[in-house]
């Protein structure tokens, strides 16, 4: 009897969240619970716009220096060719991902310098508007002469750009100036639900026209009326998958590890996380030991199983080797 697809083929979740205080590691050791669901890959965010700039740097070191002490199941998602050296020893493989330019902290330099830190994608902005452009909760003006400078210097040192949580005018200018496939990490269909930070139909479909990809996020709020279940997670793939093809669509669990910081975010940045909008305690996240059962979900529902590949990480693997340098 053949393993189950988890098993057989590259599994990507291209987006989880561990507690951003440097010199904070109690929660990597959690990293094993992606390994164990069959994970092969994960993004990890290492800063967010509402963070003062000179965390990510520290965060980068907190996070990179105990990945240098794990090297045993751990390795650094640097290249393609890392990744498959990392699955073939039964490694799981990390990058790290900024949400928001606000980490730049105005230095067109430092895109090249988070690269070369093992940062792989970036986000415009997170939800308010910065200095490379419009969040998709805020009055979006579009891309700036600023974000245009980055978005071409990440097209240059190999770093994926991303307009999850980018307003939907600084999203479209991105898309213009695109020269590589341009992603949306972890943002759902706003044809299932009418929030903000979801995605409308005319957005996905140029997104995928640039090679890019769309991954669906496991949070309650974003998936409907704090419903994480597995029928309602795949229900969002699905959707996705029909609207632009299953070649343009992954997963970005976006799961949280701290549940205590959240709620210290959700009560201090009142502006970036509006109770208006949902945001409220008590989030619900669909977690990494659910993806065995979104795959079996999935083929019940019909999908090949190289549709599936392409879900859980082919279509990343193919933007990264489209991409990285």
């Amino acid at each position: 009897m053949n393993a189950p697809l988890v098993e057989r083929t590259l599994v990507w979740d291209n987006h989880g969240c561990m507690p951003l205080y440097p010199g904070d590691t109690r929660f990597l050791p959690e990293l094993a619970r992606y390994r164990d669901a069959s994970v092969d890959v994960v993004s990890l965010n290492v800063g967010f716009d509402a963070h003062p700039p000179e965390l990510t740097p520290r965060m980068l070191d907190t996070f990179r220096a105990w990945l240098d002490e794990h090297t045993s199941d751990y390795a650094l998602a640097t290249s393609v060719e890392a990744i498959e050296r990392a699955r073939a020893a039964g490694k799981l493989a990390v990058c790290f991902d900024v949400e928001g330019g606000t980490a730049l902290d105005g230095r067109l330099d430092n895109v090249q310098h988070f690269y070369d830190l093992g940062v792989r994608w970036m986000l415009i902005a997170y939800n308010r508007n910065n200095a490379l452009g419009g969040g998709c909760q805020d009055d979006d003006g579009g891309l700036t002469d600023f974000g245009r400078s980055v978005v071409g210097e990440m097209a240059r040192v190999g770093m994926v750009t991303c307009c999850s949580h980018t307003g939907e005018r600084t999203t479209y200018d991105v898309l213009e100036a695109a020269e590589n496939p341009i992603i949306l990490s972890h943002s759902n269909p706003r044809g299932l639900v009418d929030h903000p930070r979801n995605v409308g139909d005319d957005v996905m479909r140029a997104v995928a026209a640039t090679g890019g990809v769309v991954g669906i996020n496991g949070i309650g709020i974003f998936l409907g009326e704090n419903d994480v279940s597995t029928e309602t997670f795949v229900r969002h793939v699905d959707y996705a998958a029909q609207l632009i093809g299953a070649e343009h669509v992954g997963l970005s669990l976006d799961y949280v590890f701290d549940l205590e910081e959240l709620e210290a975010y959700l009560d201090e940045q009142g502006s970036t996380f509006p109770e208006e909008l949902g945001y409220r305690r008590e989030f619900r996240f669909v977690e990494p030991e659910r993806l065995p059962a979104i795959c079996e979900a999935l083929t019940a529902m019909g999908y090949s199983d190289s549709d599936l590949a392409a879900i859980l990480g082919g279509n990343w693997l193919r933007v990264a080797r489209e991409v990285w340098n």
